[in-house]
């Protein structure tokens, strides 16, 4: 039977047994996880969940834990969250990457990834790892400590699309450009319940780190997962990591069959620019030429690599940056900081300007280098979501390190086919291999996890009362964000472990009044619009709503990771069967659902009762069997226990 790349990789992980034929789109899968990541803004509550479930050690085949998030140290509590969690991963048999070694997904693609596996992130950029053929998903920190001890991992069969690439790169032209394009024509929802398996007679002459920035974005789409096939270009880049062992070639059948199938010609690719607010805001860069840059940011997850890095550098060399902007850049391993040295690339950079940052995420989750009031920072980056970088009202545009490049130069936004020939920049042939700032696992039986004041006990919720009631405490529009929800930055990250001195910000872009009417009304629901939750895959976003009371969202539609985080925590997500409806419910209404258990075990609609207006309307539970009871249960870890 002909299959897709993602097919087979499923098919070898399905914990359901050998089947005559996948589950169709849209029905409930199981999948064992070899691999787990967490990185430190999400890693100390999904530590905390681990500990709960009184393991003794994890079941993984491998599980690595970053410090790439809080590495501003402005007070005690971003490095006691960095004590607890080394001590925590010597406890369990978890890698440790230590504060400096990089981004979580640039190292694991560097020094863990391999072709063929599955690898579950509490992060959603983990598709990164797609770019070597990993079937590598985002999510929760919940599911991925339940992953870490053990049992599955569960979504709904996605939808498998291929994106088929043909010709080549003309030059200026870049694989950030690819993933742009796709934003442009498919919009930031345009991948949700979607895996994206690229293929056709382009991808032989992109190397794994342009392929890693494509799978890396594919979280902009909403995507499940991102994945090209395991290749020639993959055994190349294992091989100078000093990992040949770890490849084997994967690829889909000739004649397999995909439910969508788009095409990109890479020769027509242009450089491409996304601007404020959202990642879909994409136009050719020629278009919005001429406006005024005051801060150049280069390098996230996204944009960080050795070749980044070196071709930046080449752009720069011999020049200053313009008077009016401030350039940094930020490595995304220690890897690539240590042989942009060597070569003489870091030089370069300092001399024309640059600042150099930690290698971790930095500017890209608000953690340091807000932008001037109103400025425009052009950043080589994955989102642009308004006050994501600490400044609400600045005006950030995404794009490729060589557009970067060129407008730290003049100034202003710019082409850089205006700069004349294209620097030519290789993948190396050999990577400076030096794991000593990853701590191993050790036989940790006798190691002490060490608890800063900052790490809050973990909130949980009881068992669902079978009539939910209670007042709308929020309307919101569209594509709201985990940002939105949860915002991150500087000030609010390091209470990471603290979610009753976290709730003080929920929704703090929308309503700043959102937590202390939550609290006097005992909780309640929220309202939502389409691709509710998008962004982040922050558990945070639901955990602490939970922790204020919320019982309920009522969306148009969810993002995936954000709606299995809701039925995570015991708040139950519903969908409007009627979007129309959504402008009928009012701020203050009271909402009642007389028999939870019985609506969302009948295959009917969720009839919810609006008692303020005296109406009801209908609602859909998009919940799996399983998922009822995990919601009814009060919680994943509730649910475990019972079931234990």
């Amino acid at each position: 039977m002909s299959e897709t790349l993602a097919a087979k990789i499923i098919r070898e992980h399905l914990v359901e047994g050998e089947m005559a034929a996948l589950p169709a789109p849209g029905q409930e899968i199981g999948l064992r996880i070899d691999q787990t990541l967490t990185q430190d803004a999400t890693g100390t509550m999904t530590y905390l969940q681990f500990e709960a479930m009184d393991l003794p050690r994890v079941r993984t085949e491998l599980s690595v834990s970053y410090i790439d998030h809080n590495m501003l140290q402005a007070d005690f509590r971003n490095a006691d969250d960095h004590r607890y969690l080394q001590t925590v991963a010597a406890r369990y048999g978890i890698h440790f990457s230590r504060p400096g070694n990089g981004i979580c997904h640039q190292v694991h693609l560097e020094r863990f990834g391999v072709p063929g596996k599955t690898l579950l992130g509490a992060d959603s950029h983990t598709p990164t790892s797609g770019g070597l053929g990993m079937l590598a998903m985002g999510a929760g920190g919940l599911d991925v400590a339940v992953a870490m001890a053990g049992h599955p991992f569960y979504i709904t069969m996605p939808k498998v699309v291929q994106v088929r690439l043909v010709g080549e790169l003309a030059p200026w032209a870049s694989a950030k450009d690819v993933i742009l394009e796709l934003l442009r024509r498919l919009s930031v929802k345009g991948g949700v319940g979607r895996i994206f398996e690229y293929g056709g007679p382009g991808i032989a002459g992109l190397t794994v780190p342009q392929r890693a920035t494509i799978t890396n974005m594919g979280a902009e789409l909403g995507a499940t997962a991102s994945l090209f096939p395991s290749d020639e270009q993959t055994r190349r880049f294992l091989s100078a990591q000093q990992r040949e062992s770890d490849w084997q070639p994967l690829a889909a059948d000739l004649d397999a069959v995909y439910d969508e199938v788009v095409e990109i010609d890479l020769a027509q690719l242009e450089p491409l620019v996304a601007l404020p607010h959202m990642p879909d805001r994409v136009v050719p860069v020629h278009e919005a030429a001429g406006t005024l840059v005051d801060q150049v940011c280069i390098g996230s997850c996204t944009n960080s690599s050795v070749v980044d890095l070196e071709t930046v550098a080449a752009i720069l060399k011999g020049k200053v940056i313009a008077p009016s902007v401030s350039l940094v850049v930020s490595p995304g391993s220690r890897q690539a900081l240590e042989m942009i040295a060597e070569s003489g690339a870091l030089a370069d950079l300092v001399a024309a300007g640059a600042r150099i940052l930690d290698a971790g995420c930095g500017p890209c989750i608000g953690m340091g280098q807000a932008p001037a009031s109103g400025a425009a920072s052009l950043r080589s980056f994955n989102r642009n979501f308004q006050g994501r970088s600490g400044t609400a009202d600045a005006g950030i545009y995404l794009a490729s390190a060589e557009v970067c490049a060129a407008s730290a130069l003049t100034g202003r936004l710019t082409d850089p086919r205006e700069l004349g020939d294209e620097p030519t920049i290789q993948m190396p042939e050999r990577f400076a291999v030096d794991d000593r700032m990853i701590i191993p696992p050790v036989n940790g039986e006798d190691v002490e996890i060490v608890r800063g004041p900052n790490i809050a006990p973990l909130p949980t919720r009881d068992v669902l009362a079978s009539t939910l009631e209670g007042a709308v405490l929020l309307r919101t529009g569209d594509n709201i964000t985990t940002d939105d929800i949860m915002p991150a930055g500087a000030a609010i990250l390091p209470l990471r472990s603290n979610v009753p001195a976290l709730s003080r910000f929920v929704f703090g872009t929308i309503d700043t009044t959102f937590p202390e009417r939550a609290l006097a009304a005992g909780g309640g629901w929220v309202i939502g619009g389409e691709n509710y939750g998008q962004g982040s895959s922050r558990e945070h976003a639901a955990l602490v709503p939970m922790y204020l009371g919320v019982k309920a969202v009522i969306a148009k539609s969810f993002a995936r990771i954000h709606h299995a985080n809701l039925a995570n925590v015991g708040i139950v997500p519903l969908t409007f069967r009627d979007p129309a409806d959504w402008d009928r419910i009012q701020q203050g209404d009271v909402l009642r659902i007389a028999d939870l258990p019985g609506a969302l075990h009948s295959d009917d609609d969720v009839m919810v009762e609006n008692v303020t207006g005296g109406w009801s309307f209908p609602a859909v539970a998009s919940l799996s069997p399983r998922e009822v009871e995990v919601l009814l249960a009060g919680g994943m870890l509730n649910y475990i226990k019972i079931n234990a």
